[in-house]
């Protein structure tokens, strides 16, 4: 159970005033040392980001063998003030990922490490923008996405999970957490079977997949159109990525406040640390590297779909 950690979170970041210091004091107070923040200036303000790692007995940071997860929150903001007062829907993704962070931290604090590194990363911006979008309007960054990708994807990562509130649309209309399909080096694979059945019991429920297609692997700023962020980080890394959608039955736009529903997000907590325990150890895979070669060696690269092209 996680509910604690989510609410913990919830609460630092639903302030006006809260910066990525806050953060990193707060973590290292909990036991994370390796936890480090930087502001980056946009266009119409700033926000901060933050990186934690937790080492794993076995992790690269103790030169073991074992893989280190990735957990991204990839959000435009966690506010919209001044026109909105408090935080909005859009924070789901880096409630989750800190939520992940302060969790293990405990964890490790209990005695229980898990075998690998984790890497936690996201950005916070208690003053972003509001952009029209359909059906819901999103939020937005005041650093563009393709600006934000490199600080919040680490080379250090071997698969990555991507947190982000996937709820203003029309395309996957149940509540509760979802993932997608692995995307890899521009190329949407099969659903990970070992992540569906993590999927399947940490909800207790039939495993929801959240349909995404090309548009929505290339980049922003390209002038097609793109269900939300969620998968944005797939441009940055040759990881494998899987995206964690936090989803509604309803439309609700990422500036809607009031609207974070924190069972789900524990929800999606859980599955982020089932899936480092197994990935860490071994035992569940993102993708088949031998299928990725059959397509590889059939149809060739797509990488193109990673970068920018008119």
């Amino acid at each position: 159970m996680a509910l604690k950690q989510v609410i913990e979170i919830y609460e630092m970041l639903d302030r006006p005033d809260i910066s990525g210091e806050d953060l990193r004091t707060f973590f290292i107070d909990r036991g994370l040392r390796q936890t480090r923040t930087w502001r980056v200036k946009g266009r119409r303000g700033h926000t901060d980001f933050v990186h934690i790692l937790i080492p794993g007995k076995s992790g690269k940071t103790n030169k073991g063998p074992r893989r280190t997860l990735g957990v991204i929150g990839f959000l435009g903001g966690i506010g919209a003030r001044p026109q909105r007062t408090g935080m909005v829907s859009d924070a789901d993704g880096a409630l989750t990922a800190l939520a992940v962070a302060l969790k293990l931290a405990d964890m490790q604090q209990a005695g229980d490490v898990l075998s690998g590194d984790v890497i936690v990363a996201t950005h916070i911006c208690p003053r972003a923008l509001m952009v029209p979008h359909h059906p819901a309007p999103f939020m937005a960054s005041p650093v563009a996405v393709g600006e934000m990708i490199p600080h919040v994807v680490d080379p250090q990562m071997d698969a990555i999970l991507s947190a982000d509130t996937t709820r203003g649309n029309r395309v996957l209309n149940q509540k509760g957490i979802a993932i997608t399909p692995t995307v890899k080096e521009g190329y949407i694979l099969k659903v990970s079977d070992d992540l569906l059945s993590l999927l399947e019991y940490t909800t207790g429920n039939l495993p929801k997949v959240l349909p995404i297609t090309h548009q929505d692997i290339t980049p922003y700023g390209n002038g097609v159109y793109h269900l939300n962020t969620i998968m944005q980080p797939c441009l940055g890394t040759t990881a494998p990525v899987i995206g964690l959608a936090i989803t509604s039955e309803t439309v609700i736009p990422g500036s809607a406040t009031g609207a974070s529903q924190l069972c789900d997000i524990e929800a999606g907590t859980r599955f982020c640390i089932e899936v480092a325990k197994a990935f860490g150890e071994g035992t569940c895979q993102f993708y088949d590297p031998k299928e990725f070669n059959i397509l590889l060696r059939r149809y060739g690269s797509m990488k193109r779909l990673q970068g920018r092209r008119s």
